[in-house]
């Protein structure tokens, strides 16, 4: 297991995030996973083993439980809380009130005690906000978060699921105004959705924020249980939550390339996938959730593959995004500045 730097921090995380959506199983992530406390204590452990020291939740997961289960399942195996580095989130719907959602000073307060409540935790080490929030100003947020940070409440910020131009807005308005800076954002991004790299991952290269990449294998997509053949395999979880989006025939392209390289390496088609995003010089960890223990065991093991320029080439022609503007006039113009 290696570990990278979170951003422009000093501080390490394992390269492989252990995710926790599948934990619970309440609400809408009934879809996802039911896991109980003993199998929660049995993945964590497994996975610590490995090497892995980030461990990534949310308040939304399960409505609560997830973090409940997590903070439950450190305190079972005897886990010292400052050899890991623990991650939540803030932002969704966590009651029928009017401000029991969203990016405001008020449930921002609100919801990092209640995630240090179930977490059984006085801090936490990355807190995430979810996504965007159109309605609160980003001031607002930005600064209730650096009072967070000052209180000792949570150690270092970071974003989720937003735009490149709200992603820049809020680090300039940091800068700016001498408060706390994200130093992540969490992501998805697969070798079946390359979309990031349009516009965000030229952003975190440039301003040294952390890329956390989530649902990297499409939502099960990339587990090798899909054919074009059989494009709703038994007992897969997209099959019944056909989330995220995926544009499928590029998909399968890609997994026409996949398959015969896990082949050639004695791999499985996910330990591939996988080793695709650890090759990506952006990404620094990769999150990884499952439902039972073959599932994480396989996936661990993508740490252990190596692609070799000539894997990586197929790869990157079977997935390659069409070209958009402004990217093919910036390329067709840079010609005569080049060092």
């Amino acid at each position: 297991m290696k570990y990278n730097l979170l951003g422009n921090t000093g501080l390490k995380v394992s390269e492989l995030c252990l995710g926790t959506m599948t934990y619970g199983g309440t609400g809408w992530a009934a879809a996802i996973g039911n896991l109980g406390q003993a199998a929660v204590d049995e993945q964590m452990k497994r996975a610590l083993d490995a090497g892995i020291n980030f461990i990534d939740t949310a308040n939304v997961y399960s409505e609560g439980l997830s973090e409940e289960l997590t903070g439950q399942a450190l305190h079972n195996l005897g886990i010292s809380r400052h050899d890991v580095v623990l991650a939540t989130k803030v932002r969704g719907k966590m009651g029928e009130g009017p401000n029991d959602a969203g990016l405001t000073r008020k449930h921002i307060l609100q919801q990092v005690d209640d995630s240090l409540r179930r977490l059984k935790t006085d801090y936490i080490d990355l807190y995430q906000t979810h996504s965007y929030d159109p309605l609160t100003p980003l001031e607002e947020t930005l600064r209730a978060l650096d009072d967070l940070v000052r209180s000792g409440k949570v150690r270092y910020i970071g974003a989720s699921n937003v735009a490149a131009w709200q992603l820049m807005k809020a680090l300039s308005y940091s800068t700016y105004n001498h408060v706390e800076k994200y130093v992540s954002l969490q992501a998805y991004y697969t070798v079946a959705g390359r979309d990031l790299e349009r516009e965000l991952i030229p952003l975190l290269q440039d301003q040294k924020v952390g890329l956390l990449v989530w649902s990297p294998l499409a939502g099960g997509f990339l587990s090798g249980k899909f054919t074009r053949e059989n494009q709703n395999a038994e007992g897969a979880r997209r099959s019944n939550f056909d989330f995220p989006p995926v544009d499928k025939e590029r998909a399968f392209d890609v997994l026409d390339v996949l398959r015969p390289l896990a082949d050639a390496k004695g791999v499985s088609v996910a330990q591939v996938a996988l080793a695709w995003l650890l090759h990506q010089p952006a990404v620094t960890s990769v999150i990884i959730g499952a439902k039972k223990m073959e599932q994480l065991e396989d996936n661990l093991k993508a740490v252990d593959v190596q692609l070799t320029p000539d894997d990586l080439q197929k790869l990157s022609e079977a997935s390659q995004l069409a070209p958009e503007y402004p990217g093919w006039m910036l390329d067709f113009t840079k010609g005569d500045r080049q060092a």
